[in-house]
């Protein structure tokens, strides 16, 4: 390998559910690929980042590399870094590469959308959350983390649904077969529910919302109702982009996003367009940047 090609570019997509990571030449030659298990630094820290460093390994194996033979500069995008603090603190932590740059997945992935122009996103997925840029500033809506924010993601839509398996428990609302199904998976057991949320992360319940989904496509009252409802937080969050931004575009994405665009205000559906890339290319977008950036400013230090 050249020392040209030794600088390669690493992108990492960690979210709530998983971790994508892709290295690849400046040039756009993807080396290699990685996949490994959630990445929210601000449920975990160590756990985060540990969960990259796997992603990356990955990349580098399938590359025929180890950290030693190449320069990386890499583009961490990662659920939880939008907190002050959760960056701060994976900021301090030592990696193994060349140069790192850290964001939120949410950023990440309308960069991605709009490959690098302005435009918006909403993202519903494990969370949800709103984020345009536009004129060199970004605006964010929602995202603050389940259960106190992120209301229409899957998070959101497992843990409603739970509560009204416990109502129908109860005798307060209808079982339908959508609260069957779940109710199946505690072998019918109320308090087999109480003890799992205890211990449960917002990908577990987001574990729930495709069986949500499942069942609104055989009408089930219920199912339908929740999804509607999902879709009401969404365009909430989808209105407030469009108002507080000159926002040209915006996106829908995420796990759920197919399952709730039908359910979405014809306002909302107008203002819809598809997205050019996901928060993988737009971790490679971002640090081809920094790339660039540093090719920029080296050649000024030695000029």
């Amino acid at each position: 390998m050249s020392q040209v090609d030794k600088l390669l570019l690493l992108g990492v997509d960690g979210g709530g559910t998983q971790c994508r990571a892709r290295l690849a030449k400046a040039d756009g030659v993807v080396l290699g690929e990685g996949l490994a298990g959630p990445a929210n630094i601000r449920l975990g820290l160590q756990d985060g980042l540990a969960t990259v460093r796997a992603a990356a390994d990955q990349c580098l194996q399938q590359a025929g590399l180890g950290y030693g033979d190449c320069r990386i500069i890499a583009c961490l995008a990662l659920a939880g870094a939008c907190e002050p603090v959760s960056l701060a603190q994976a900021l301090a932590v030592p990696l193994p590469f060349w140069r790192t740059t850290l964001t939120s997945d949410a950023r990440a992935a309308c960069v991605g959308a709009h490959a690098g122009g302005d435009g918006g996103i909403v993202i519903v997925g494990t969370g949800s959350v709103g984020l345009a840029i536009a004129a060199g500033k970004d605006y964010r809506v929602g995202g603050g983390g389940f259960p106190v924010s992120d209301e229409g993601s899957g998070a959101w839509l497992g843990c409603e649904a739970l509560r009204r398996v416990l109502w129908a428990h109860d005798g307060l609302v209808p079982c339908t077969s959508v609260l069957r199904s779940l109710f199946e998976r505690f072998a019918g057991d109320g308090y087999a529910i109480v003890r799992w949320m205890d211990g449960a992360h917002p990908r577990d319940y987001a574990s729930l919302a495709p069986t949500v989904v499942a069942h609104v496509g055989v009408g089930d009252a219920m199912a339908v109702e929740l999804v509607q409802q999902a879709a009401t937080h969404i365009d909430a969050i989808a209105a407030k982009l469009l108002a507080c931004a000159a926002v040209p575009r915006l996106c829908i994405m995420g796990g759920l996003a197919e399952g709730i665009l039908p359910f979405l205000s014809p306002r909302t559906q107008r203002s819809l367009v598809p997205p050019l890339g996901d928060a993988l290319s737009g971790a490679l977008h971002l640090a081809c940047a920094e790339a660039r950036r540093h090719h920029s400013l080296s050649v000024q230090a030695h000029g």
